[in-house]
């Protein structure tokens, strides 16, 4: 019984830390996964980085981009679905 209590601050810490840092990462992980894998042809977008642009073809993991200034190849992890959205909001 002592080792119960003993350990129990460590098992709050441990649950405490998945519900507030681990699985608010895996929801936004999986969100994002589903956000890349929903993309089509037309769809403006804004990448990390700032680009803005408007996807003009697909492939498995890349992506081409049309901007400005021409065409850009990218990973499909580039692109910020929070700034995408807020784009299409618009």
């Amino acid at each position: 019984m002592e080792q119960l209590t003993q350990f129990a601050p460590f098992l709050l810490m441990f649950v405490v830390i998945y519900f507030f840092m681990i699985r608010p990462q895996q929801k936004k992980a999986k969100n994002e996964k589903e956000f890349e894998s929903t993309l089509k042809i037309g769809d403006k977008i804004i990448t990390k980085s700032g680009l803005h642009g408007k996807v003009s073809e697909l492939a498995d993991t890349t992506v081409v981009i049309e901007t400005m200034s021409g065409k850009l190849k990218m990973e499909r992890s580039a692109i910020s679905m929070e700034m995408s959205a807020t784009l299409a909001k618009k």
